[in-house]
């Protein structure tokens, strides 16, 4: 079993394509809290690093997975360069649960964020050829059930951008708010949202405190009425990955 989280589709895409090789089935991360998954020979995670860390989602949700200690359970994180803290956390998280992780390691794809830091993520497409092989070990690996800590260690400094104090001032350069001379209140963006954190109310999206910066909203929106720092989105470097649709997303929330 493979259970997931995904925001731009990066994590999903990398989901199925472990499920479709090792022969088990895909659910989104939400979903398995409410599945007995103790009877589960192996247990894979799939999911984003956001501001050095596992995203918040997974890391409320992980603690409530039925997951049986001799289960032989695996990490792929889907990040723009580092890991940081994704899989030290969660690793810690199922740690207290009597759960270890036999496996991790990373797949580098385009950072959907990069658009809060002036970037293109567009433009970072190479690197789907570039780390095909490391998908193709990493396959390799977790069909022989092979142990390894790759890109697993602890980061102080993801620990210390997480802090509250400081991620609500640093985490707004990734925090989307609806531009709403553009929203039309199609209500898109309410659909996709894997917290379910946006109400349409007078044919505008609003955005509530439970954003986890999945940009899903802001990458999918069709008139782009989404927007990081004030800055308009452009319709060019919106992202999703390329085996990843709208429809995947909304009839497979996170």
């Amino acid at each position: 079993m493979i259970l997931y989280f995904s925001g731009s589709g990066n994590s999903l895409a990398i989901a199925r394509k472990l499920a479709e090789k090792l022969n088990e089935q895909v659910i989104p991360l939400r979903e398995a809290v409410s599945i007995d998954l103790s009877k589960e020979r192996r247990i894979g995670l799939v999911y984003p690093t956001y501001w050095l860390d596992a995203a918040k989602p997974v890391r409320d949700l992980v603690p409530k997975l039925n997951i049986s200690p001799s289960a032989y359970v695996f990490i792929v994180i889907t990040c723009g360069a580092q890991t940081n803290n994704a899989v030290w956390s969660v690793r810690k998280l199922l740690s207290k649960k009597g759960v270890k992780v036999a496996y991790c390691n990373k797949i580098r794809v385009p950072d959907s964020s990069a658009l809060g830091f002036g970037r293109d993520p567009n433009k970072q497409l190479w690197k789907f050829e570039k780390y095909a092989p490391r998908l193709k070990q990493i396959i390799e690996d977790l069909a022989a059930e092979r142990h390894g800590s790759h890109y697993g260690g602890y980061d102080p400094l993801g620990w210390l951008l997480n802090r509250p104090g400081i991620a609500a001032k640093t985490q707004k350069v990734t925090m989307p708010a609806n531009n709403t001379e553009k929203c039309i209140g199609c209500g898109i963006c309410a659909k996709i949202c894997p917290q379910e954190n946006i109400t349409i109310i007078d044919v505008k999206a609003k955005i509530g405190d439970q954003c986890a910066m999945c940009l899903a909203c802001l990458h999918f929106c069709p008139h782009q009425a989404m927007e990081l720092n004030h800055k308009p989105t452009l319709k060019e470097q919106q992202y999703h990955h390329p085996d990843i649709q709208l429809k995947d997303m909304m009839t497979s929330r996170p």
